[in-house]
C-alpha cells in the first residue's frame, strides 16, 4: 500500500503514524510511502517516516506548491540526502509527469549514479508532455523502481472537438498491461501499485462505491497478470 501526498504525513500526529505501522503489521501490509518536492529537509524528514513505517521506498515528484526547481536544482539536493537514503536502505522514486520529458528523469536518474535512487514509472502521467505511455515504458522502464498502474480512455467530448482522457479499471482502457509487465526490470524487485482515476459520479457514495468496485476488480486482473 502506497500512502501518496493527497494524506501528507507530516500534517499527521506521530501517535497516528506508529498506529499505522501497527496496523499495517497486523494485516500483513507493506507500506511504501509518497510526497512532493525535493528539498533536502524535507526528504530527510519523509525518510525518517520511511523508518517509523517499515518503508523501503519514498515516492515523490520534484516539484511542490512552493518550489520548481529546474533538473539541475534537483540533482543537486537529491544528491545531499542520497548518502542517507543508501545508508538506510530506502529507495527514492521519481514520479514521471508533464513537467519534464521522460529522457530528461531518465537523463536526472542517469546523473545522480545510485541504486537508492529510481523512476516511480507512471502510466498515463507523461500524455501531459504528449508522449505515449510505450514510449514512457520504454524510456523509464530500466531505472523503475515502483509502478503506477493507471488505465485510460480517451474519449472525445459531446460536440467532437476535442478530446477527454479519464481513468478506467485496469485492464479495461487502452493500456496494454501485460506488456508494460514485461518491460519492468529483471535486476530488482519493484512494487506495483494500481492507481486509479475514477470520475465523479452523483455522491460521495456513489464514487466510492465504483471506486471500490475497481479497486476489486484491479487488483484481481493484475493477479492474473501475474502480478502477487
Amino acid at each position: 500500500m502506497q500512502i501518496a501526498d493527497n494524506l501528507p504525513l507530516d500534517k499527521m500526529d506521530p501517535g497516528e503514524i506508529r498506529n499505522a505501522h501497527d496496523q499495517a503489521h497486523d494485516l500483513g501490509l507493506t507500506i511504501e510511502i509518497g510526497t512532493r518536492g525535493i528539498k533536502p529537509k524535507h526528504l530527510l524528514q519523509y525518510l525518517n517516516f520511511a523508518l517509523t513505517l517499515d518503508a523501503q521506498l519514498i515516492r515523490t515528484l520534484l516539484h511542490s506548491a512552493d518550489c520548481q526547481p529546474s533538473l539541475e536544482q534537483a540533482e543537486q539536493s537529491i544528491r545531499k540526502v542520497l548518502p542517507e537514503f543508501e545508508a538506510q536502505g530506502v529507495t527514492l522514486g521519481l514520479e514521471n509527469y508533464e513537467a519534464h520529458s521522460s529522457a530528461s528523469f531518465a537523463g536526472l536518474v542517469g546523473k545522480l549514479e545510485s541504486r537508492a535512487v529510481g523512476i516511480c514509472l507512471d502510466t498515463v502521467n507523461s500524455l501531459g508532455a504528449l508522449e505515449t505511455p510505450e514510449y514512457v515504458v520504454e524510456t523509464l522502464a530500466p531505472m523503475t523502481v515502483n509502478l503506477h498502474v493507471k488505465d485510460f480512455v480517451i474519449e472525445r467530448v459531446p460536440q467532437m472537438m476535442g478530446f477527454i482522457v479519464r481513468g478506467a479499471p485496469a485492464g479495461k482502457g487502452r493500456l496494454n498491461i501485460p506488456w508494460v509487465l514485461e518491460q519492468m526490470p529483471s535486476t530488482r524487485e519493484i512494487s506495483a501499485i494500481l492507481e486509479q482515476w475514477p470520475p465523479p459520479r452523483d455522491s460521495v457514495d456513489a464514487t466510492v462505491a465504483m471506486e471500490r468496485d475497481w479497486a476489486e476488480s484491479g487488483v484481481e486482473y493484475l493477479r492474473r497478470c501475474g502480478c502477487r
